[in-house]
Protein backbone atom coordinates (compact mmCIF):
# COMPACT_ATOMS: atom_id res chain seq x y z
CA UNK A 1 0.00 0.00 0.00
CA UNK A 2 1.37 3.39 -1.08
CA UNK A 3 1.11 6.10 1.51
CA UNK A 4 0.37 9.73 0.60
CA UNK A 5 3.44 11.98 0.57
CA UNK A 6 3.54 14.19 3.63
CA UNK A 7 3.41 17.92 2.82
CA UNK A 8 4.32 20.35 5.61
CA UNK A 9 1.71 22.96 6.52
CA UNK A 10 4.16 25.78 5.73
CA UNK A 11 4.57 24.51 2.16
CA UNK A 12 0.79 24.30 1.69
CA UNK A 13 0.41 27.87 2.95
CA UNK A 14 3.14 29.09 0.63
CA UNK A 15 1.57 27.30 -2.36
CA UNK A 16 -1.82 28.86 -1.59
CA UNK A 17 -0.27 32.28 -1.14
CA UNK A 18 1.57 32.07 -4.47
CA UNK A 19 -1.63 30.95 -6.22
CA UNK A 20 -3.52 33.93 -4.76
CA UNK A 21 -0.74 36.32 -5.77
CA UNK A 22 -0.81 34.90 -9.29
CA UNK A 23 -4.58 35.45 -9.53
CA UNK A 24 -4.22 39.02 -8.24
CA UNK A 25 -1.43 39.72 -10.73
CA UNK A 26 -3.45 38.34 -13.63
CA UNK A 27 -6.47 40.41 -12.55
CA UNK A 28 -4.33 43.55 -12.25
CA UNK A 29 -2.90 42.98 -15.73
CA UNK A 30 -6.38 42.44 -17.20
CA UNK A 31 -7.71 45.57 -15.48
CA UNK A 32 -4.74 47.59 -16.74
CA UNK A 33 -5.25 46.31 -20.29
CA UNK A 34 -8.93 47.26 -20.16
CA UNK A 35 -8.10 50.72 -18.79
CA UNK A 36 -5.53 51.34 -21.54
CA UNK A 37 -8.13 50.43 -24.19
CA UNK A 38 -10.57 52.89 -22.63
CA UNK A 39 -8.00 55.67 -22.36
CA UNK A 40 -6.50 55.18 -25.83
CA UNK A 41 -9.33 57.03 -27.59
CA UNK A 42 -8.90 60.00 -25.25
CA UNK A 43 -5.16 60.06 -25.88
CA UNK A 44 -5.73 60.03 -29.64
CA UNK A 45 -8.27 62.85 -29.34
CA UNK A 46 -5.81 64.96 -27.32
CA UNK A 47 -3.04 64.43 -29.88
CA UNK A 48 -5.39 65.38 -32.73
CA UNK A 49 -6.54 68.53 -30.89
CA UNK A 50 -2.97 69.70 -30.25
CA UNK A 51 -2.03 69.04 -33.88
CA UNK A 52 -4.98 71.08 -35.18
CA UNK A 53 -4.19 73.96 -32.79
CA UNK A 54 -0.58 74.02 -33.97
CA UNK A 55 -1.63 74.14 -37.64
CA UNK A 56 -3.99 77.06 -36.90
CA UNK A 57 -1.22 78.96 -35.10
CA UNK A 58 1.25 78.43 -37.92
CA UNK A 59 -1.33 79.58 -40.47
CA UNK A 60 -2.13 82.66 -38.38
CA UNK A 61 1.59 83.48 -38.14
CA UNK A 62 2.01 83.21 -41.92
CA UNK A 63 -1.01 85.44 -42.54
CA UNK A 64 0.16 88.02 -39.98
CA UNK A 65 3.63 88.22 -41.57
CA UNK A 66 2.11 88.48 -45.04
CA UNK A 67 -0.26 91.26 -43.99
CA UNK A 68 2.54 93.19 -42.30
CA UNK A 69 4.73 92.89 -45.40
CA UNK A 70 1.93 94.05 -47.72
CA UNK A 71 1.26 97.12 -45.58
CA UNK A 72 4.95 97.97 -45.19
CA UNK A 73 5.10 97.10 -41.49
CA UNK A 74 7.02 94.60 -39.40
CA UNK A 75 5.49 91.66 -37.56
CA UNK A 76 6.88 91.01 -34.10
CA UNK A 77 6.46 87.33 -33.20
CA UNK A 78 5.49 86.48 -29.59
CA UNK A 79 8.39 86.00 -27.21
CA UNK A 80 9.47 82.45 -26.49
CA UNK A 81 8.13 80.87 -23.30
CA UNK A 82 10.52 77.94 -22.91
CA UNK A 83 14.24 77.50 -23.49
CA UNK A 84 16.39 74.40 -23.78
CA UNK A 85 19.79 74.63 -22.09
CA UNK A 86 22.67 72.25 -22.85
CA UNK A 87 25.86 72.08 -20.83
CA UNK A 88 28.85 72.04 -23.20
CA UNK A 89 31.83 72.38 -20.81
CA UNK A 90 33.19 70.22 -17.99
CA UNK A 91 34.17 71.02 -14.41
CA UNK A 92 37.61 72.55 -14.91
CA UNK A 93 38.07 76.17 -13.77
CA UNK A 94 34.42 76.70 -12.80
CA UNK A 95 33.66 79.26 -10.10
CA UNK A 96 31.55 78.08 -7.12
CA UNK A 97 28.66 80.36 -8.05
CA UNK A 98 28.55 78.97 -11.60
CA UNK A 99 28.76 75.42 -10.30
CA UNK A 100 25.84 76.07 -7.94
CA UNK A 101 23.65 77.44 -10.74
CA UNK A 102 24.48 74.45 -12.95
CA UNK A 103 23.38 72.15 -10.13
CA UNK A 104 20.17 74.12 -9.59
CA UNK A 105 19.37 73.69 -13.28
CA UNK A 106 20.23 69.95 -13.02
CA UNK A 107 23.10 70.34 -15.49
CA UNK A 108 25.54 68.14 -13.58
CA UNK A 109 27.27 66.46 -16.54
CA UNK A 110 28.58 67.31 -19.97
CA UNK A 111 25.87 67.30 -22.69
CA UNK A 112 23.05 67.34 -20.13
CA UNK A 113 20.01 69.28 -21.32
CA UNK A 114 16.93 70.69 -19.54
CA UNK A 115 13.86 72.76 -20.32
CA UNK A 116 13.71 76.12 -18.55
CA UNK A 117 10.79 78.53 -18.23
CA UNK A 118 11.77 81.87 -19.73
CA UNK A 119 11.43 84.69 -17.20
CA UNK A 120 13.64 87.36 -15.68
CA UNK A 121 14.98 85.16 -12.87
CA UNK A 122 15.93 82.17 -15.05
CA UNK A 123 17.46 84.35 -17.76
CA UNK A 124 19.62 86.12 -15.15
CA UNK A 125 20.83 82.69 -13.98
CA UNK A 126 21.58 81.60 -17.55
CA UNK A 127 23.51 84.81 -18.20
CA UNK A 128 25.86 83.93 -15.34
CA UNK A 129 26.62 80.48 -16.76
CA UNK A 130 26.48 81.47 -20.44
CA UNK A 131 30.12 80.53 -21.29
CA UNK A 132 29.38 76.96 -20.16
CA UNK A 133 26.07 76.33 -21.95
CA UNK A 134 24.36 76.55 -25.33
CA UNK A 135 20.69 77.49 -25.22
CA UNK A 136 17.82 78.66 -27.36
CA UNK A 137 14.11 78.42 -27.96
CA UNK A 138 12.94 75.05 -29.32
CA UNK A 139 9.82 74.62 -31.44
CA UNK A 140 7.13 72.04 -30.71
CA UNK A 141 8.55 69.46 -33.12
CA UNK A 142 11.95 69.60 -31.41
CA UNK A 143 10.35 69.26 -27.96
CA UNK A 144 8.29 66.33 -29.22
CA UNK A 145 11.32 64.58 -30.75
CA UNK A 146 13.32 65.08 -27.55
CA UNK A 147 10.68 63.63 -25.26
CA UNK A 148 9.80 60.73 -27.56
CA UNK A 149 13.41 59.75 -28.24
CA UNK A 150 15.28 60.71 -25.07
CA UNK A 151 12.55 61.23 -22.50
CA UNK A 152 12.84 59.43 -19.16
CA UNK A 153 10.70 59.85 -16.07
CA UNK A 154 12.02 60.49 -12.59
CA UNK A 155 10.01 58.25 -10.26
CA UNK A 156 11.26 57.59 -6.72
CA UNK A 157 14.75 58.74 -7.78
CA UNK A 158 14.78 56.08 -10.53
CA UNK A 159 15.23 56.75 -14.27
CA UNK A 160 12.24 55.14 -15.99
CA UNK A 161 11.79 55.12 -19.81
CA UNK A 162 8.57 56.69 -21.09
CA UNK A 163 7.44 53.48 -22.75
CA UNK A 164 3.82 53.68 -21.60
CA UNK A 165 1.30 56.50 -21.18
CA UNK A 166 0.16 54.92 -17.92
CA UNK A 167 3.52 55.87 -16.37
CA UNK A 168 2.67 59.51 -17.05
CA UNK A 169 -0.96 59.20 -15.97
CA UNK A 170 -0.11 57.53 -12.67
CA UNK A 171 2.33 60.33 -11.80
CA UNK A 172 0.69 63.46 -13.27
CA UNK A 173 -3.04 62.76 -13.58
CA UNK A 174 -3.75 65.23 -10.76
CA UNK A 175 -2.41 67.95 -13.10
CA UNK A 176 -4.59 66.73 -16.01
CA UNK A 177 -1.53 65.30 -17.79
CA UNK A 178 -2.41 61.75 -18.82
CA UNK A 179 -0.29 60.96 -21.89
CA UNK A 180 2.94 61.91 -23.61
CA UNK A 181 1.16 64.43 -25.88
CA UNK A 182 -0.24 66.19 -22.80
CA UNK A 183 3.29 66.30 -21.38
CA UNK A 184 4.71 67.77 -24.61
CA UNK A 185 1.94 70.37 -24.73
CA UNK A 186 2.50 71.38 -21.10
CA UNK A 187 6.20 71.92 -21.75
CA UNK A 188 5.70 73.74 -25.07
CA UNK A 189 2.94 76.06 -23.79
CA UNK A 190 4.56 76.48 -20.35
CA UNK A 191 1.23 75.62 -18.78
CA UNK A 192 0.20 76.13 -15.15
CA UNK A 193 1.87 72.85 -14.17
CA UNK A 194 5.10 73.31 -16.13
CA UNK A 195 7.18 72.96 -12.97
CA UNK A 196 5.68 69.57 -12.07
CA UNK A 197 5.90 68.30 -15.66
CA UNK A 198 9.51 69.44 -16.03
CA UNK A 199 10.50 67.94 -12.66
CA UNK A 200 8.90 64.67 -13.76
CA UNK A 201 11.30 64.52 -16.71
CA UNK A 202 14.80 63.24 -16.04
CA UNK A 203 17.62 65.44 -17.31
CA UNK A 204 18.17 64.75 -21.01
CA UNK A 205 21.44 62.99 -21.83
CA UNK A 206 22.49 64.19 -25.26
CA UNK A 207 25.18 62.93 -27.64
CA UNK A 208 28.04 65.01 -28.96
CA UNK A 209 26.78 66.85 -32.06
CA UNK A 210 27.37 65.26 -35.44
CA UNK A 211 30.32 67.02 -36.99
CA UNK A 212 31.61 68.09 -33.58
CA UNK A 213 31.72 71.48 -31.91
CA UNK A 214 33.07 74.60 -33.62
CA UNK A 215 34.88 76.32 -30.75
CA UNK A 216 33.71 76.06 -27.14
CA UNK A 217 35.83 79.05 -26.12
CA UNK A 218 33.91 81.49 -28.32
CA UNK A 219 30.29 82.58 -28.32
CA UNK A 220 27.85 81.48 -30.99
CA UNK A 221 27.66 85.04 -32.32
CA UNK A 222 31.44 84.96 -32.87
CA UNK A 223 31.53 81.62 -34.65
CA UNK A 224 31.77 79.50 -31.49
CA UNK A 225 29.37 77.34 -29.53
CA UNK A 226 28.31 78.82 -26.20
CA UNK A 227 25.54 81.31 -25.66
CA UNK A 228 22.11 82.08 -27.04
CA UNK A 229 21.28 80.46 -30.40
CA UNK A 230 17.60 81.45 -30.33
CA UNK A 231 15.78 79.34 -33.00
CA UNK A 232 19.09 77.85 -34.19
CA UNK A 233 19.00 75.60 -31.11
CA UNK A 234 16.64 73.34 -33.09
CA UNK A 235 19.43 72.46 -35.52
CA UNK A 236 21.87 71.75 -32.70
CA UNK A 237 19.39 69.49 -30.88
CA UNK A 238 18.80 67.51 -34.09
CA UNK A 239 22.55 67.00 -34.40
CA UNK A 240 22.77 65.83 -30.78
CA UNK A 241 19.56 63.77 -30.61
Amino acid sequence: MIQDTFVPASVEKKTMRLAEEKKELEKARADRKTLIKQRREQWKANAKKYHEELIKEEQHLIEAKREARNTGNFYMAPEAKVAFVIRIKGVNHIRPQVKKILRLLRLRQLNNGVFVKVNKATMNMIKRIEPYVAYGYPNRKTISDLIYKRGFAKINHARIPLSDNMIIENSLKQYNITCIEDLIEEIYRVGPHFKEANSFLWTFKMNNPKGGWSNKNHSFQNGGDWGNREEEINKLIRRMN
